[in-house]
């Protein structure tokens, strides 16, 4: 029997990290990355801003497993083999340092993506594995023992083929797996920002909003965290994880759909009432445009004013209840309606791919051809913004590599 041979399909984060692993569980082994393109790591480069956040601060498993709004059940078992945890240990051993901000986004120390790119490639040649571009493979054939793929319109034979070819997205990038018999989940897009054309909203561009809570209206979705207006619409945390947990939905209405905003961080109505009174009685003199009782900016406090049709020129000592109750409802439960999305940054994420039914996540190989292996974004996986998505990749790959060339005998 001659050396044994592992392919892996993709020269993206899960492919690398797979090559990296199947060498070093089985450092006998031929491992080589056919890559489509004549890039390697793309995503890796323009990611976090060209910085890369490879994971986050979460080493509780069950912790880390919840911000993921499609497989985290599936990751909480994969992450008891590689965490979060040793996401940092992996880079930090291989001489890439990391650090930890305050938001739990976990960025390398030198801010600059390149050194995780660097790190793969240098490791790649350290271990001898074999990165080949512009690789066509147009079959991939599963015989009872190997796999066979045509590459360039040429045979080659594996003993194992690890895909990793990443979100798709259309159902036509995933017609050759259905066409083995692998069942796959139509793709949707996910981590995206909310357009409002024409909407006045967007003379604000470039203002955050610290904490804020948005909400699909109908529905009992909602996402927190900071908010940025954009000169499309909405942005920023609260947006994007609005978006990812309600991928399937809001392409359901085909991103027609209102929310409602609570500008003030989900402060209930009472305890604004009893702020508002307050500033009634001891502001009583000056204008609404001069006292701005809460934490926003005054450029948007004053077009807060404008959309709870207050005169900016009146007094606190002026206003009634009607128009307490108007101002309450705008700053609490503002409603504005979204017409379309745009991708996030460059980073398209799906919510999507192939079935998680069909993986067995202990291996990571294929239910119906153990000889094939996923990892990456082309599962149905996807997570919230802050390193997630990366950390699925690194755990998906990991795993795929470690057991690529075991396999378990039938009962």
């Amino acid at each position: 029997m001659g050396q044994q041979k592992i392919a892996i399909i993709g020269g993206g984060a899960a492919g690398f990290f797979a090559a990296l692993s199947a060498k070093e569980h089985w450092p006998t082994a031929q491992v080589c990355i056919f890559e489509k393109s004549n890039k390697l790591l793309s995503k890796v480069k323009i990611s976090g801003g060209g910085r890369c956040n490879v994971t986050h601060a979460t080493p509780d498993v069950a912790e880390l497993s919840k911000a993921y709004p499609r497989g985290g059940a599936q990751l909480r078992k994969a992450f008891y083999q590689f965490s979060a945890r040793d996401t940092i240990a992996w880079f930090e051993h291989r001489g890439v340092p990391l650090k930890t901000y305050a938001d739990g986004c976990i960025f390398p120390l030198a801010n600059d993506s390149q050194v995780i790119i660097d790190c793969f490639l240098k490791n790649c040649t350290q271990l001898g594995i074999e990165i080949k571009m512009q690789q066509n493979i147009t079959q991939i054939l599963p015989t009872a023992h190997q796999v066979i793929l045509t590459i360039n319109e040429q045979e080659q034979h594996f003993d194992q083929v690890i895909i990793c070819t990443g979100g798709q997205p259309k159902m036509s990038g995933l017609s050759w797996l259905e066409s083995m018999g692998i069942s796959v989940v139509d793709p949707k897009p996910s981590l995206f920002t909310f357009n409002m054309p024409k909407n006045p909203i967007c003379e604000l561009m470039g203002i955050v909003v610290k904490e804020a809570t948005v909400k699909i209206e109908g529905t009992k979705l909602s996402g927190q965290g900071p908010l940025l207006i954009t000169h499309w619409g909405m942005s920023g945390p609260a947006v994007l994880l609005l978006s990812a947990w309600g991928a399937r939905l809001l392409a359901d209405k085909n991103y027609h759909f209102q929310i409602l905003v609570n500008w003030l961080n989900g402060q209930k109505e009472e305890e604004l009432r009893a702020t508002l009174t307050l500033t009634n009685t001891i502001q009583g003199a000056k204008k609404l445009s001069n006292w701005n009782p809460t934490s926003l900016s005054n450029r948007l406090w004053l077009h807060l004013l404008q959309r709870a049709e207050l005169s900016p020129e009146l007094r606190w000592s002026e206003l009634g209840k009607k128009s307490m109750n108007k101002l309450i409802n705008t700053l609490l439960n503002d409603r504005f309606e979204v017409q379309g999305k745009t991708t996030f940054k460059e980073e398209f994420v799906t919510a999507g791919g192939v079935s998680l039914t069909e993986v067995d996540f202990q291996t990571m190989k294929s239910k119906k051809y153990p000889q094939i292996s996923f990892a990456g974004e082309l599962l149905d996986i996807d997570g919230i913004t802050g390193g997630y998505n990366f950390q699925a990749a690194w755990t998906t790959g990991f795993i795929a590599g470690k057991h690529a060339l075991f396999h378990p005998k039938s009962s």
